[in-house]
């Protein structure tokens, strides 16, 4: 009980303490603003770690199964989601604004080292969390140090198909609830998530996010950066241009003209009318 306590205790710290940064860098406005998207990912990153690390050695070193994996992971990702209203931790999502043309390219830029930034943190934050040894779950993950199991527990084509399609759901959901409220938007998010990481825990991992990916598994062995890369970079990238192709019929920033859905006519013409007052003429 004492282990659950203090993993608690420490996704409410990174939790807190991120948001907290956040709201003071939004409230500054300007450039300081895209400075939010550090401690966007960083809260979502070290919190993901501690996931994995419970996902890896809780269950025999301190009791904490599966069920208890997914209530946490679940109610990390709704946390995060009401947290950040503007900040994505995503650079995928940010991807996506610049190709809806919400975004320019130098800004976009900035923002995806920014997040790439914050995941590097997370990682350096959490290994010298582990390295206190406070609990037994801890001391063996400290003790392993970068020997830790990668997430990629497939070939690289199948993980790079599988990360491609969580992430093509994963934005037409986005995308489909993007005019929706908060209230609504959040939880599903949060829920189809934590679905993705279950569903594709024997695969990939189903992260749907390039620099969550980065923080938790690049440092592990198995495979090389460049397939880490192809896998978790390039996976999601091609899921998030398929998915605006296919909510919306074309790629604004690549491409304007709609080759899937044709424009519908705001006007109908009664041609019932029109024919018996050609024939009455």
């Amino acid at each position: 009980m004492s282990d659950l306590n203090l993993t608690l205790g420490y996704f409410l710290s990174v939790l807190g303490l991120s948001a907290l940064l956040g709201l003071l860098l939004r409230r500054r406005g300007g450039r300081w603003a895209d400075l939010a998207e550090i401690p966007a990912v960083f809260s979502l990153a070290a919190c993901r770690l501690e996931v994995r690390t419970i996902e890896e050695l809780g269950g025999w070193a301190a009791g904490l199964g599966p069920d208890v994996t997914l209530t946490i992971l679940f109610l990390t990702l709704l946390a995060h989601g009401a947290s950040w209203p503007v900040a994505s931790g995503n650079p995928s999502v940010s991807l996506q604004s610049f190709l809806l043309l919400d975004g320019r390219p130098l800004p976009t830029l900035l923002r995806l080292l920014l997040q790439v930034a914050g995941a590097h943190l997370a990682w350096l934050a959490a290994s010298s969390y582990w390295a206190l040894m406070l609990t037994d779950m801890h001391m063996i993950k400290s003790l392993m140090g970068s020997e830790c199991s990668s997430a990629l527990r497939t070939s690289v084509l199948q993980g790079g198909a599988t990360e491609a399609g969580c992430s093509l759901t994963f934005h037409l959901l986005l995308l489909s609830l993007q005019r929706r409220s908060a209230f609504l938007r959040v939880p599903l998010l949060a829920l189809y998530l934590t679905f993705l990481s279950f569903a594709a825990s024997g695969s990939s991992s189903g992260f749907a996010n390039p620099a969550l990916a980065y923080a938790v598994t690049f440092n592990c062995p198995g495979f090389s950066l460049l397939q880490y890369a192809l896998v978790y970079w390039l996976g999601p990238l091609v899921g998030m241009t398929l998915a605006l192709f296919f909510y919306m019929g074309h790629v604004p920033r690549l491409f304007s003209k709609n080759l899937l859905y044709s424009p519908k006519s705001r006007f109908r013409i009664p041609k019932k009318k029109d024919e018996q007052k050609e024939k009455s003429g």
